[in-house]
């Protein structure tokens, strides 16, 4: 069971330590997660690729990150976090390897094949959310969880850095050095990661877990609301260099700084989601996050003139997304029975992988090169964004730590 440690059995500076090294695996992960999509620029000169094509390539890895987190989560609660976190950073390498690979000598089927492996690092979540939650107490795991949700700057990362490690030491070294991360931040969890002193291992079948899992209502209401919010961060990651360039003619190292700006204030606005549904309730937090989605998927959409509305535009986007996703999942982390946080965080996680697989194909498919617009896709996202919020309004029932409840 994936539970929470007591104060007096978890000491707070192993608490934080271990908090530290799971965001910190975190961020290395979905910075491979996420380094196919920051170099769809590349893949569309040399692969010669249209835009429904280079949609298709950068959801790969999201595809296979999204569903593998189920099984993931349910297996981190038999054999801990220290190695499934060993196992993901470990097993992202030789897709890594195989993407330098297929990019160098130009094969689209290698890159497409190996991005579908590379969605094993984006599983890294569903060890984080159990791991980390198992040392804090249910009063703090919207701050726990919220922290270690920071580690999806590793997409920030890749933004920023992978198109200029790229111009500055070449395609395959790029992707050599990321390779060398993994295995660095692999040793690193495997030699100084422990368990909390709370947490014992659940040897339950994997299939009863899921099933279970998938009876428990709360599950499918987090994985709606978690679709639309994770899944809305991640489909603008993966698919804003490519929207950038489109709409406003940048180059690549322009439209990677400003996805990486966009990740930034996502990634900072989680955790401050995490604390404020722990002092007021997640569905506060959540409706305030779905209602800025909406309104600002709408001004997107008007496509803004100039550097700064349009900046300004998608950072508070950024920030609205990343206060849903530390929203939700401290939702998760106090409605989530106890020995079930692994197996249903697995699913909620999957959901919101699978929430961002889907629209950048759509954008691809409905780009109108004509008027450089992306209109049916952003008001998609608008329409989305206010079904959630209506169901939120009237279809779940606020919680929060002091009374937990099935819901």
């Amino acid at each position: 069971m994936a539970g929470a440690a007591s104060p007096s059995l978890a000491a707070p500076a192993g608490r934080t330590l271990n908090l530290v090294l799971a965001t910190s695996a975190s961020v290395v992960c979905f910075w491979a997660w996420n380094s196919v999509a920051t170099l769809g620029a590349f893949y569309t000169q040399n692969l010669h690729l249209n835009p429904a094509t280079t949609g298709v390539l950068v959801a790969m890895p999201v595809f296979v990150g999204s569903l593998g987190r189920i099984v993931v989560g349910t297996l981190t609660d038999r054999y801990g976090g220290r190695a499934m976190f060993s196992f993901v950073l470990l097993a992202s390498i030789l897709p890594i390897l195989l993407v330098a690979v297929g990019g160098t000598i130009r094969s689209f089927a290698l890159v497409l094949g190996a991005g579908l492996l590379l969605g094993v690092a984006g599983t890294v979540f569903a060890v984080g959310i159990p791991f980390v939650s198992a040392w804090y107490e249910p009063a703090r795991r919207g701050f726990a969880t919220g922290v270690f949700g920071a580690g999806m700057g590793g997409t920030a990362l890749a933004a920023f850095l992978n198109p200029r490690l790229v111009a500055g030491i070449g395609y395959f070294p790029t992707h050599l050095l990321i390779a060398a991360i993994l295995a660095l931040m692999a040793v690193l969890i495997w030699f100084r990661m422990q368990e909390s002193p709370g947490w014992t291992r659940n040897n339950a079948p994997v299939l009863p877990k899921l099933l279970d899992a998938a009876k428990t209502p709360v599950t499918w209401k987090m994985c709606f609301l978690y679709a639309v919010v994770f899944g809305g961060f991640v489909s603008f990651a993966t698919y804003l260099p490519t929207y950038l360039r489109d709409v406003y003619s940048f180059d690549p190292s322009g439209a990677g700084a400003r996805t990486a700006g966009f990740a930034l204030a996502a990634v900072l606005a989680r955790p401050v989601g995490g604390v404020l549904a722990d002092r007021l309730g997640p569905k506060p937090v959540v409706l305030t996050s779905l209602a800025g989605v909406a309104v600002l998927g709408w001004l997107v959409n008007l496509q803004p003139d100039g550097e700064v509305p349009a900046g300004l535009t998608f950072v508070a986007m950024a920030a609205a997304l990343g206060l849903g996703t530390g929203g939700v999942f401290a939702w998760v982390g106090v409605l989530a029975p106890q020995g079930k946080v692994g197996s249903i965080s697995g699913v909620v996680s999957a959901a919101g992988g699978l929430g961002g697989y889907f629209p950048p194909l759509v954008m691809g498919a409905t780009y109108d090169p004509a008027t450089h617009s992306y209109s049916i896709g952003l008001l998609l996202l608008v329409g989305t964004a206010l079904v959630a919020l209506a169901f939120t309004v009237f279809a779940v029932r606020g919680r929060t730590p002091a009374k937990v409840a099935a819901a």
